[in-house]
């Protein structure tokens, strides 16, 4: 199958003067699980066959795109995290905010970044300024176009995704491999018959609990 043409990802990088990196995050929406984010710089030069917007992707193709990414040393990235607990304690904002500086630290502690390469400006998927160390745009829909971006969502659904498999087999009653902790109607119906667990984010089961009290 012929790979889309993605070369307007790069041009809309390129519009700004010097190197940037981008940002993304994955799993804001589920009941339970870490919220991820991932920074990446795309070393100069590179094609990355298929990138695209995570959740254009199939599961299949995300995984050929992150092992391309990382296995082919496309990119300077770092992921980062927030637990459950710390979305409850500081919102799932915060908490994303968080996993976001998280991963532009990670970024800057790993395979050392050439100062020559050392973003100027961080792209950051969606409206909302996490409050990095470096000027920072926000740019919406920006995992559809941005190269930065797009490989900053897969990173960060990848690992998210992997991380919910092994969480799969530690709580196998949750079923979690199917839904990765997003609130399906088998995830509330099996929180209804087992109980929140220890990775369950205490702060998104509001709606179940006062559901569970009328019908009591």
């Amino acid at each position: 199958m012929k790979e889309k043409d993605n070369s307007a990802l790069w041009t809309f990088d390129r519009g700004f003067e010097g190197p940037v990196c981008g940002i993304d995050e994955a799993g804001r929406g589920p009941l339970a699980g870490p919220v991820f984010a991932a920074c990446a710089i795309l070393r100069p030069g590179v094609e990355i066959p298929g990138l695209d917007d995570s959740k254009r992707l199939t599961e299949k193709r995300r995984e050929a795109v992150f092992e391309d990414i990382t296995g082919g040393g496309k990119a300077w990235f770092g992921i980062g995290a927030a637990t459950p607990e710390e979305i409850d304690r500081l919102n799932i904002l915060g908490a994303t905010f968080l996993a976001m500086n998280r991963a532009y630290q990670m970024m800057l502690a790993g395979e050392g970044v050439p100062e020559e390469q050392l973003p100027r400006l961080a792209l950051v998927d969606g409206n909302r300024d996490p409050g990095l160390p470096i000027p920072t745009q926000t740019v919406v829909k920006g995992d559809s176009r941005s190269a930065a971006i797009a490989a900053a969502s897969v990173l960060a659904k990848v690992s998210r995704d992997r991380v919910m498999l092994e969480l799969d087999l530690m709580y196998p009653q949750y079923q979690l491999a199917k839904h990765k902790g997003y609130p399906t109607k088998l995830h509330y119906q099996l929180l209804q018959k087992h109980g929140p667990s220890p990775i369950h984010r205490r702060s998104f089961l509001k709606k179940l609990a006062a559901r569970e009290e009328e019908e009591a």
